[in-house]
């Protein structure tokens, strides 16, 4: 039985691309959103994302996959390092929506966002925490929130990853199809 849509998902894009690319694996975007919405009951799915003009492509997909963005502007540092933290955006917007779901789906695994986890846990709005990786998920967010959170890479990924590299530093072949797209 597939849950109500009455949940909203709020992702940190950076954490979520390079926690999983650090495996060796890639998000298809319209396949992760079906399963937030078959699993969770994600009724809404804000992407927070750095704004580069060169990523009109990658922003077209990701609204015809369903999300909702939020743009950071982004700095160029002399380095050639792009910047653009989205994480003051989604604790935000959690909160500018908190009376609009029902509960809350975080998908990071990026320690600053403790404060808005540990909130939405003592109001029962949390849902579920999903972080990409195990090695990519803060001993402050496990330490508060143990199984309530999920590990993409634990997860049957082949419905929303796929293989883009060797697999991960441990061996661990991860539990993709490699079917693109």
């Amino acid at each position: 039985m597939k849950k109500p849509l009455e949940n909203y998902a709020f992702i940190d894009s950076q954490n979520l691309h390079f926690g999983l690319r650090e495996i060796g694996w890639k998000l298809n975007f319209k396949k992760f959103r079906v399963y937030l919405a078959e699993k969770y009951g994600v009724k809404k799915a804000y992407f927070f994302i750095g704004y580069l003009a060169e990523n009109q492509k990658l922003y077209q997909a990701l609204k015809e996959s369903g999300f909702v963005l939020i743009f950071k502007p982004t700095l160029k540092k002399p380095d050639g390092i792009v910047k653009g933290n989205c994480d003051s955006e989604l604790v935000l917007q959690a909160m500018i929506d908190f009376k609009k779901y029902k509960k809350a789906v975080l998908i990071s695994g990026d320690g600053d966002f403790h404060c808005l986890a540990k909130y939405l846990d003592e109001q029962k709005k949390l849902e579920k925490m999903i972080a990409p990786s195990h090695a990519n998920c803060s001993s402050l967010l496990r330490k508060l929130l143990g199984n309530r959170i999920v590990f993409v890479e634990d997860l049957d990924s082949r419905k929303f990853c796929r293989e883009v590299s060797a697999p991960n530093k441990k061996g661990r072949e991860p539990r993709v199809d490699g079917t693109t797209k």
